[in-house]
């Protein structure tokens, strides 16, 4: 194989991975397995959203546990994600809407979403002996729709 082509091999399995770790990051906070988080971060990882800023592995998974309450259900749809791999570290934007419903829904179809964020996800992530991890976590948000104040427009 050449170098070349071991080159381009290896930033194919790095983005696949990076993408995967990004996409496990949304699928803990939506089913609200906090105790999964540790397995994503750096140690010295660092958190900066709308709901806080935190540094430090446990300071960053006791504000997302604290983010996601167990009286909401969350979603978490991340798109458009994109790597860019300088040696062990790597920077990574995708795209991210969150909605949030209540936790305990009446009997009957799902409810509406309560409200709803579109925004940016800005990582950066450090590869470690154990593979990739976030180093860094920040949420730019674009727009938000809340259900108690829409008004239907039409």
């Amino acid at each position: 194989m050449s170098t070349a082509t071991g080159t381009r091999l290896q930033q194919v399995l790095d983005t696949g991975e990076l993408t995967a770790l990004v996409h496990r990051l949304g699928a803990c906070l939506d089913e609200g397995r906090f105790d999964d988080l540790p397995d994503l971060l750096t140690e010295d990882a660092t958190a900066r959203t709308p709901g806080g800023t935190a540094r430090g592995r446990d300071a960053v998974v006791a504000q997302a546990r604290h983010n996601h309450g167990p009286d909401q259900r969350f979603q978490h749809v991340i798109t458009d994600v994109l790597t860019a791999v300088s040696g062990d570290r790597a920077r990574i934007r995708a795209n991210v809407v969150l909605h949030v419903a209540p936790a305990d829904p009446p009997a009957g179809p799902p409810p509406a979403p309560v409200s709803s964020m579109g925004g940016l996800y800005g990582f950066d992530a450090a590869r470690t002996t154990d593979g990739w991890r976030l180093a860094g976590v920040e949420v730019t948000p674009l727009w938000r729709a809340d259900a108690r104040t829409a008004r239907r427009v039409g």
